[in-house]
């Protein structure tokens, strides 16, 4: 990962599946930011991740953390997805350019063309305080990971 622990968060903007914009900076001060990184849309180990997050929002929400999932996926694709499963936090689209947020923060399997299992804990300061991924593609995170992070930063 090219992004470590205490180095600034890259600042970027994406689109939900509704077509608007969200800004990571915008939740500085207010929010810390959970940046969940996941390779594809509709396959069984992204579904499996992001249903525990949104099954288990206590941690994060005590934690005064927003999770922000993102992929290489276009925002089509998310939308449909994000509906099925019911997904009650941002599904960013990084389609195009294609996978330029992945790159820049170094998650980015260019064999594939998506992004990793990789996830980046940012405080309120923009600052990363905890940042993790998994072995390979078909390896999911643990959710012990994402509590560990978690309590750097409440």
């Amino acid at each position: 990962m090219a992004i470590a622990v205490g180095d600034e968060a890259p600042d970027f903007t994406l689109k939900d599946p509704e077509g608007n914009e969200v800004t990571l900076s915008s939740f500085r001060g207010s929010k810390n930011v959970a940046l969940v990184f996941y390779p594809f849309t509709f396959s069984g180990i992204c579904k499996g991740e992001l249903c525990d997050i949104r099954d288990n929002p206590k941690s994060f929400a005590n934690a005064e953390t927003q999770v922000i999932a993102v992929s290489c996926d276009s925002r089509h694709a998310q939308k449909m997805w994000g509906e099925q499963e019911g997904f009650d936090f941002p599904v960013l689209s990084d389609f195009w350019p294609h996978g330029e947020v992945a790159k820049t923060y170094g998650v980015f399997n260019d064999a594939l063309g998506c992004a990793t299992r990789a996830t980046f804990v940012i405080d309120k300061a923009g600052k990363v305080v905890e940042a993790f991924e998994s072995e390979g593609i078909g390896t999911p995170r643990e959710r012990s990971e994402y509590d560990a992070a978690l309590g750097k930063v409440s």
